[in-house]
C-alpha cells in the first residue's frame, strides 16, 4: 500500500532510504503510542506508533520490541483516521494473512453489503479482549479512506418531492433488509423484485441518459484487494490542508452515501475538479477504520 503515501502528500516515489527516514521520524516524534505484550512472545511488546501530519492523516509504524529493546518493524503505511461515527452496526475482526494486521467487517444497511476495512487501532482491539471472527456488540466504527484517483462531479438536480420520495424508499429498503437478515423469506423476495425493477428502469433510461444522471451514489468493491472500493457520493464538506514535510496540498472530503458518512483524504494533484459541498466525489478508495470498543483500555496520547 506504499502507493497510497501520495494520498497524504508524498507524491514522489518512496525509496528505501525515504521509508527508513520516515520510520525514524515516526519513532522519535510519534503523537500516538500504544503497546501490548505480544501474544506470541511474553518477552516482546507489540507496538503501534502514529505520527499525525495534520487533520487526521499521517504515517503509522507497527512492529515488535524484543527483550533487548530492539525494534523489529512489521509495517509502515499511511493512515487517515476519522472521529465521525459511520456505523453503529456490530463488527467482526479478523486477522489478515499478510503480516500481523487486522481487517474489520461491518454489515451496514445503508450500503446493503459488507464493508471490509483496514483496522487502524489494532492494539486497542487486543487490549479489549474481544474475540476474533465473532460479532462484537456495542461497537461503533469511524470509517475513512485514502484515494489516489478521484474526480468531482456535478449533483443530480432534485426537487423537494424527489428528496422525500428517495428518503421513504431508502427507509423501506432498510426495513426489508433488516427483516431479510433475520430470515424473513417474503422480505428476501421483495428485495429481489426491487432489484429486478431497478435494473429494468436503469437499462431503459440508459438509452437516452448518462449513467451518472441516473445513479446518484455507489459503493462497490473493486480490484483484487478486499478493502478497495469505488465510491460515488455527495460531498458534505471539504478542507484543503498541507503536508508539513513536502508542502503538498491535501484535500479532506466528507462524503455521504445515503446515511453512511465517510471521510476521504486525497492529494490535490490526484483530484480532478474543484470540490464543494453539494457536488459529488467519484474515486477509488482504500478503506480504513477505527472501531470503538465498549470496554477499550485508554491508550497513551502524546501532544506533538
Amino acid at each position: 500500500m506504499h502507493k497510497y503515501f501520495r494520498a497524504i502528500g508524498f507524491s514522489e516515489n518512496m525509496k528505501a532510504l525515504d521509508i527508513y527516514n520516515l520510520m525514524e521520524s515516526v519513532m522519535t516524534k510519534a503523537t500516538h503510542r500504544a503497546f501490548i505484550t505480544d501474544p506470541q512472545d511474553d518477552n516482546a511488546m507489540l507496538t503501534e506508533l502514529r505520527l499525525d501530519l495534520g487533520s487526521g492523516y499521517g504515517v503509522c509504524v507497527t512492529g515488535v520490541y524484543d527483550e533487548d529493546e530492539e525494534f523489529d518493524r512489521e509495517a509502515i503505511f499511511p493512515y487517515f483516521a476519522s472521529e465521525t461515527v459511520s456505523s453503529l452496526e456490530q463488527v467482526v475482526i479478523e486477522e489478515r494473512i499478510e503480516g500481523r494486521s487486522y481487517a474489520g467487517i461491518v454489515d451496514d444497511l445503508a450500503v446493503g453489503t459488507s464493508l471490509i476495512f483496514r483496522l487502524l487501532n489494532e492494539v486497542a482491539f487486543l487490549k479489549s479482549g474481544a474475540p476474533q471472527y465473532q460479532l462484537l456488540p456495542g461497537t461503533s466504527v469511524c470509517l475513512s479512506g485514502l484515494s489516489v484517483e478521484g474526480s468531482v462531479m456535478l449533483p443530480i438536480q432534485k426537487t423537494r418531492e424527489d428528496v422525500i420520495s428517495s428518503r421513504k424508499s431508502d427507509d423501506m429498503r432498510r426495513s426489508l433488509m433488516t427483516r431479510a437478515r433475520e430470515g424473513d423469506e417474503e422480505a428476501m423476495r421483495d428485495l429481489t423484485m426491487q432489484d429486478m425493477e431497478m435494473y429494468n428502469v436503469i437499462m431503459d433510461k440508459l438509452v437516452s441518459d448518462d449513467i451518472y444522471t441516473i445513479v446518484e451514489s455507489t459503493f462497490m468493491p473493486t480490484g483484487v484487494e478486499c478493502d478497495l472500493y469505488s465510491v460515488l457520493g455527495e460531498i458534505v464538506s471539504c478542507e484543503l490542508t498541507r503536508n508539513p514535510i513536502t508542502m503538498e496540498h491535501v484535500w479532506i472530503l466528507a462524503v455521504a452515501y445515503g446515511d453512511l458518512r465517510l471521510k476521504i483524504c486525497i492529494n490535490d494533484a490526484d483530484l480532478y475538479g474543484e470540490p464543494a459541498p453539494g457536488r459529488r466525489f467519484k474515486g477509488l478508495v482504500w478503506l480504513q477504520g477505527i472501531v470503538n470498543f465498549p470496554d477499550m483500555v485508554e491508550e497513551i496520547e502524546i501532544d506533538p
